[in-house]
């Protein structure tokens, strides 16, 4: 009789690790999966910030190259390059790489714009304009240093990014 008795717990004891074991299973492939469709996400977030990231710096170009030909004004310029550049999100420390453009950037940015500024007196707008004249002459040379070297950084990174647009599609 006691024999029996150890017969029915070891097939039950069987059965409960025979259980155990397939629901182990089971939560080994849930956590696969999941991890699986995680990275795939990623992958996915990546490629939109590249792409994100190249029409960026397209239009960078399209500014440095405007700048360059003078068909805009300096502190336009670095004004739309410094939003722009600062809206990059695969890259970082682009203001140590090219400190004119910021700088010129930050000494300008505080003054009022379009509707703002035609509010202003004439005399309040000259005095702004004289700041931001004696600002651009006073960085021009380092900017279109800044410039030339932005125009190649921009078209490397945009070569880069249309390599692995293209490997991931």
């Amino acid at each position: 009789m006691f024999e029996q008795y150890w017969l029915e717990l070891f097939v039950i004891g069987g059965l409960i690790i025979a259980s155990l074991a397939f629901y182990a299973g089971m939560l080994l492939k849930q956590v696969h999966q999941q991890k699986k469709a995680q990275l795939s996400a990623q992958k996915l977030q990546q490629e939109k910030l590249r792409e994100h990231d190249k029409k960026i710096l397209d239009s960078v170009v399209i500014i440095v190259r405007a700048m360059k030909e003078e068909q805009c004004e300096l502190s336009e310029g670095c004004w739309r390059l410094s939003v722009l550049l600062d809206s990059l999100k695969t890259s970082s420390e682009l203001a140590s790489e090219f400190p004119s453009i910021f700088e010129l950037y930050n000494a300008i940015k505080h003054m009022p714009i379009l509707e703002e500024r035609k509010k202003l007196e004439k005399r309040e707008r000259m005095k702004l304009d004289l700041v931001r004249m004696k600002a651009e002459s006073r960085l021009q040379p380092n900017i279109h240093q800044d410039i030339k070297r932005l125009h190649q950084y921009a078209n490397e990174r945009i070569s880069t990014l249309n390599e692995h647009i293209s490997t991931a599609a």
